[in-house]
């Protein structure tokens, strides 16, 4: 493991083992703090967030943007935060930390027997979502993660994931997709981030006026298992209370290919996924590039 590796690696510890024993106030203060120290330096990061905020808020003016970034790192923070904490909150706080509305697509489609898959982009804080259905929903679910390096990080991400109820599979190795049809065959629940692929197998959509590509994954198991497609969007407002909204299933096309199929069903996610993003902007935690116009095939991907 390289120097860098491991710092990455101590500086998570220290996150889960530190941050999770301050105060709520104190965590947020903490967040808010760093997030305003990463927004003034102008990284990376922050550059690419104002570019694909520019995107979402067309004819924003540079202090517009600057405003969004600014807010948009300290709902990133928040996330962290909250995602340090989360496996110290009581059952009673993450019961109380989520409101969702439109939950009976959920609930009626697990009820009428059915698989259901639940397709996020990166908004807020989908941990905490998480968490808040296996606690009180009572219900358990399997995800994906990527695999992070070093290998150490990912090891810690996946025992976070399963510490608040979730079973967690590898996204490289082939396996995940057979264990996720599985799943909902049983009539499991599925939850899946599913806002960015830059990977061959990505399906190409317009999204907010240009072409992304998002994973094919979630159309593709509603197609093979029956099981329910539902898009869901999340945010913050001024209360330690996270929004939600389940949105209306996405249905699988009558006629064409599986291909064209995958398309019409893909394209109907990122439609609702840029509601929420238009909605509430400031809690898209895309730090990376993500229309293809953007990547440079000389680097790749970032």
């Amino acid at each position: 493991m390289s120097a860098q590796d491991r710092l990455t690696d101590a500086l998570y510890g220290l996150g889960w083992s530190t941050v999770k024993k301050l105060p709520e106030p104190v965590a947020v203060r903490l967040g808010q703090t760093i997030a305003d120290l990463a927004w003034k330096q102008r990284g990376k990061g922050v550059q690419r967030l104002e570019s694909n905020y520019a995107r979402v808020v067309p004819g924003a003016s540079p202090e517009r943007l600057a405003e969004l970034s600014r807010a948009g790192m300290r709902s990133y923070l928040r996330y962290w935060m909250e995602s340090f904490r989360l496996p110290a909150w009581s059952e009673e706080r993450i019961k109380s930390g989520f409101d969702p509305k439109d939950l009976h697509y959920l609930t009626e489609g697990l009820a009428a027997g059915k698989g259901v898959i639940l397709a996020l982009p990166h908004l807020a804080n989908w941990d905490l979502a998480g968490a808040w259905v296996t606690t009180q929903l009572g219900i358990p679910f399997t995800t994906v993660a990527e695999r992070l390096k070093p290998e150490t990080l990912y090891d810690r991400f996946v025992a976070y994931r399963e510490g608040l109820g979730m079973e967690v599979l590898p996204h490289s190795g082939g396996t995940a997709f057979g264990t996720l049809a599985r799943r909902l065959r049983d009539g499991g629940l599925v939850c899946l981030v599913a806002d960015r692929d830059l990977s061959a197998s990505g399906v190409e959509v317009g999204f907010f006026g240009d072409t992304a590509r998002m994973p094919a994954g979630p159309a593709l198991l509603a197609q093979q298992t029956g099981a329910l497609l539902l898009p869901v969007t999340l945010w913050y407002d001024d209360s330690p209370v996270m929004r939600g909204r389940v949105h209306p299933p996405v249905a699988v096309p009558e006629s064409g290919t599986r291909a064209e199929k995958t398309s019409v069903m893909t394209q109907a996610l990122a439609d609702a996924f840029a509601t929420g993003i238009a909605d509430h902007p400031e809690d898209w935690h895309m730090l990376q590039r993500l229309w293809l116009a953007d990547l440079d095939p000389a680097k790749g991907p970032s």
